[in-house]
């Protein structure tokens, strides 16, 4: 994955609900009656989901308002992910869905947001007629002016980056929330240049949010029954924000802690964390805090030196590996997950071997895995030679993936027979008898329902089995 932030269940969610079978909570909480209606899908990281609500909140003061059905919407948006070259072959593939809708309502706009839009700007339009307006992931604010240069009979295109916009003052219409957990945008940006990505170009260089604005948003989510939040970025870890009345800076791990104290039981997450960034002070929050939640995605992307060298990931395979150690060392308990990359540029099979052996070394709950894909105007596509074919790039990566399936069932085998506090999010996809939701290692847990619990409560949950993705157990009743 790119710059550490992993995908939200793989490459894509829909607000279209009716076909993904999603949990759409409010499509307005205003109950508001609108004139017009937008339709938006969102493709890749938590980032994009989370720019979608705000994308939703600036269209509903302009009079839209969210639909499932992209048959009556005025205005289709798809939000879109760059980091590989798959992902931009299934945006284009939605846009000829769009086209076909657009040839039975020909007044119908179409947008093409974040990432995607921002690479490939003006050629977007020259490529994709049926595209009416180009919007980079720094412009959203200017989405009311651009459907109006659309509806006057122009094209619409902002893909300028900015060195300060946060949306820090826009309340995001929780689109994709199940009304239990949501996400806050924190900072923005990256500026760590990794060869492979292609991030620090298209969302620009890191700034960091008000902190509090992050603490009022937080405390008015928990005070709207929310229970738990998951603060976002690029890289979490190098968020400081200098308060202009003090002049002192708030680090992230201060951050953390002020969120963690608007409630105990309000649960906080957090993604994703640079290797290089993730300092003790976070760690000993983690562990000072019960309601920060005790699992950290720590990306490697390779197990190979002389690869995360030309990856210019800024440190080592020893490095890496004291970092994993004192986690486990302050937080015994504490679930790590990561990112691989395989097939990176003169990967060879010794070096795959690295990563393999990565992986059982540091035990991860679950990683996140692809094969290398190069994007242009990256520093790898600019230095080095893509040169795993891809037949041994996907080979690598069923490795990768079938090791760390091994690695994942054996981690959770040794959660069965203990305890853990989940919180409630909703009915088990697979039988409404069931509830669903995580614990603090960031694992699914399914559990038979108890009729006094419900959507958004906390209950102890003894495990009795499991499988490599999910957690089963019973409610521990302590009134039974």
């Amino acid at each position: 994955m790119y710059n550490d932030n992993p995908t939200i269940d793989g490459l894509k969610k829909t607000i279209d609900t009716n076909r993904q079978g999603e949990v759409f909570e409010q499509l307005d909480p205003n109950k508001q009656k609108y004139s017009k209606h937008f339709y938006i899908e969102s493709y890749g990281c938590a980032m994009n989901f989370s720019d979608s609500e705000i994308v939703a909140s600036i269209l509903s003061k302009e009079g839209f308002g969210p639909t499932r059905d992209m048959e009556i919407a005025d205005l289709i948006l798809i939000n879109t992910c760059s980091i590989r070259e798959k992902a931009e072959d299934t945006v284009r593939k939605r846009l000829r869905i769009y086209d076909k809708v657009k040839k039975k309502r020909p007044s119908t706009m179409v947008g093409v947001l974040g990432c995607m839009a921002e690479r490939l700007k003006k050629k977007f339009l020259e490529e994709e007629k049926l595209v009416d307006m180009v919007v980079g992931p720094d412009a959203y604010r200017d989405l009311p002016k651009l459907i109006a240069d659309v509806e006057d009979g122009d094209k619409g295109i902002n893909v300028i980056l900015s060195r300060e916009e946060t949306y820090a003052d826009i309340t995001p219409m929780r689109l994709m929330s199940n009304g239990v957990s949501a996400f806050i945008s924190i900072m923005r940006g990256c500026d760590n240049m990794c060869s492979f990505c292609v991030v620090p170009f298209t969302r620009g260089r890191e700034r960091s949010r008000n902190a509090f604005t992050v603490i009022a948003e937080a405390q008015d989510l928990f005070d709207k029954g929310y229970r738990e939040v998951n603060l976002l970025g690029q890289n979490v870890d190098s968020y400081k924000w200098l308060n202009p009345e003090t002049e002192e800076t708030v680090s992230f791990a201060e951050l953390l802690i002020m969120v963690a104290k608007i409630d105990p039981r309000l649960r906080v997450r957090f993604s994703t964390s640079h290797p290089k960034d993730i300092n003790d002070d976070v760690i000993f929050a983690i562990r000072d805090h019960h309601n920060i939640c005790n699992y950290i995605h720590l990306p490697i992307q390779s197990g190979n030196s002389r690869i995360l060298k030309k990856m210019n990931r800024t440190y080592d395979r020893p490095w890496y590996e004291a970092k994993v150690k004192r986690i486990y060392e302050i937080l015994p308990d504490c679930a790590i997950s990561s990112d691989i990359i395989t097939g990176f540029c003169s990967e060879t099979e010794e070096d795959h071997q690295d990563t393999l052996s990565m992986i059982e070394w540091a035990k991860y709950s679950m990683c996140y895995m692809f094969f290398y894909s190069e994007r242009p105007g990256t520093l790898a596509a600019k230095k080095y030679e893509d040169d795993v074919d891809l037949k041994t790039k996907k080979r690598r990566l069923q490795e990768v993936i079938d090791l760390q399936r091994e690695v994942a069932i054996v981690h959770n085998a040794k959660d069965v027979g203990k305890t853990f506090e989940v919180l409630i999010e909703g009915d088990s996809k697979k039988s409404p008898d069931f509830f669903k939701g995580k614990n603090s290692q960031n694992k699914m847990v399914i559990f038979p329902k108890v009729e006094k619990y419900s959507k958004g409560d906390y209950v102890d949950v003894k495990i009795d089995r499991n499988n490599s993705a999910t957690l089963f157990g019973s409610i521990v009743d302590p009134d039974a």
